[in-house]
């Protein structure tokens, strides 16, 4: 009797091609953890991109700048792991001269996207300010070149922008920690709830699984990761990686849920978000 195999439902997965993210998919990106009946089929893409294209509910899992949620709930619902939170530190105004932060409010800064986490972060403490746009790689070469007086860095720029010479004026998570007392909630995962509760729920334990593979094989999986971190040695990676995957990104915490809602209500009651957030999790 021959059995009928039930068919296999692809799940599609959109990351940055991050140090930090590339770990935590390492899981589910090489086989090692799997779901019966589930294939997962990954994309990477800057990160201000995949906010755009989430807001057309392109991938059935995306990463996304928490800023862009309020622009994507209706389709999508956070998942409860997978979280770059930066504890005391986050996104940095850096420049040439070593600025007060009064002077950098009024510079023109070099921005990495207006749907990024980092951009909302900048407007909460510098309301008005004058920016531009530039693709985040991007952003500490033209400031070199002299196209900018300063630029807010976001990645592994956190870690290399002294060696290029810059000085950092303010730390952006550093100043989020004094006013509110919370962790910085940078970026997240989100699930399109199209697949249904139980699709959610699997897919969300998967990756929780995957985040748990990635830290208790951290050799191999930054030896993965290594691909995408632009610039930087082994050691630094692994730093920026741990400043980021750890025990909140296997779960946000009751201050981490906290600090997205307060960080999203903050945006909104500024004026900065048009909508309301509504914030739920997986």
């Amino acid at each position: 009797m021959s059995r009928v195999s039930s068919p296999v439902r692809e799940i599609t997965v959109a990351h940055s091609p991050d140090s930090d993210d590339a770990f935590m998919f390492y899981g589910l990106a090489t086989n090692k953890v799997r779901v019966p009946g589930l294939k997962f089929t990954h994309t990477l893409c800057d990160i201000e991109t995949l906010n755009r294209q989430a807001q057309e509910g392109v991938y059935d899992v995306t990463a996304i700048s928490f800023h862009a949620f309020p622009y994507i709930q209706e389709k999508y619902t956070l998942m409860s792991c997978g979280g770059s939170v930066g504890e005391g530190y986050g996104p940095m105004l850096v420049s040439t001269r070593p600025f007060t932060p009064d002077e950098i409010k009024q510079k023109k800064i070099a921005v990495p996207g207006k749907l990024t986490t980092a951009y909302l972060a900048l407007e909460l403490f510098a309301p008005g300010i004058e920016v531009e746009v530039v693709p985040f790689d991007q952003i500490i070469p033209q400031i070199l070149e002299g196209k900018h007086e300063a630029g807010l860095i976001i990645h592994e720029g956190q870690l290399t922008y002294d060696k290029s010479g810059l000085h950092r004026v303010v730390d952006l998570g550093r100043w989020w920690q004094k006013v509110t007392g919370l962790p910085l909630p940078l970026g997240g995962n989100a699930i399109r709830r199209s697949l249904g509760p139980e699709t959610m729920a699997s897919v969300t334990q998967a990756l929780r699984e995957s985040i748990q593979y990635a830290i208790d094989h951290r050799e191999e999986a930054l030896a993965y990761a290594m691909q995408f971190a632009r610039d930087l040695d082994t050691q630094l990676a692994d730093k920026f990686v741990g400043m980021y995957v750890n025990e909140r990104t296997l779960d946000y915490g009751d201050d981490g849920r906290e600090a997205v809602r307060r960080l999203l209500d903050m945006g909104h009651k500024a004026g900065i978000i048009p909508r309301t957030p509504r914030v739920e999790w997986v």
